[in-house]
Order: C-alpha cells, then structure tokens, then sequence
C-alpha cells in the first residue's frame, strides 16, 4: 500500500469545504487490520481499527502550526503542520490518518502509510512528515 488521499478530501477542497489552515486536523493511528480505501468518507469508517496503547489518544492528536503555502518556484501548493509525538507511549500502528474535526462528520483527509508496523514500547511515537510537506498539490493531468 501507499499514501493515499481520500476522494472526500478532494471533494471537500473543491467545494470549498475545508479550510487546512484554521480547520481541526487531527492525525490517528491505525492498525494493519484496516484495508485503505480511497473511498472511506468519514473517521467512524476506519475508526474501528484505530491503535490503542499506554500514551496513545483516543482519535488522535490535533495537528499544530498548520501552513498552507503556493510554491511558485516548484508550481505547487503545500499543506504542512508539526511533527506528531505521542510521549512515552507503548503503541503500534501501520497508518497515520488525518481528518478535519471541524467538519461534522470527521471527513477524511489522506492516509500516510509507515510501509508496515511501526511500535513503540515506553518511548516517543513519532510522525516526521516529509520534508515536502504532508499534501503537495501540484499540475493538472494533461
């Protein structure tokens, strides 16, 4: 599997619906039992298979110093926040995935893959995010 972005995200975007500047972003672990599917619209789809553990926040962690650019050097837009730590934690998980908690249902926003279970037993679990940034918006297909 691989990173993915969810359709209600882009939809949402397009119908001028999220905000990723001031809206509620939050990130949540999740299990290798959940299968990612572009089509999940909101949190309660995949909440079900949401990591648990010594440390961990129950649906997540609310993503800090959000930043949306445009890069007319590179010809892209660029969604980015903090890194995400949850503290002397004893968790596993093989996903991270975002929601926008301002939304009324918990729409759904992308879904970064760790390339198999990432644990942590009494120490940080960290999500570094590309250096990128978490959603880069780039060309129309041609």
């Amino acid at each position: 599997m691989a990173n993915l972005v969810y359709n209600r995200f882009m939809y949402n975007l397009m119908m001028g619906l999220v905000d990723l500047s001031t809206d509620t972003i939050k990130c949540a672990l999740v299990t290798n039992a959940y299968t990612p599917d572009e089509d999940d619209d909101v949190w309660a789809d995949v909440s079900g298979n949401e990591a648990a553990g010594a440390g961990y926040t129950a649906n997540g962690k609310t993503l800090t110093s959000l930043t949306v650019t445009q890069d007319d050097n590179n010809d892209k837009g660029v969604f980015d926040a903090d890194d995400v730590i949850w503290a002397v934690s004893t968790v596993t998980a093989a996903y991270a995935v975002l929601y926008d908690d301002t939304l009324g249902n918990d729409d759904l926003i992308c879904l970064i893959d760790f390339g198999g279970d990432k644990s942590t037993n009494g120490k940080d679990f960290t999500i570094t995010w590309n250096a990128d940034g978490i959603i880069v918006l780039g060309a129309c297909p041609e």
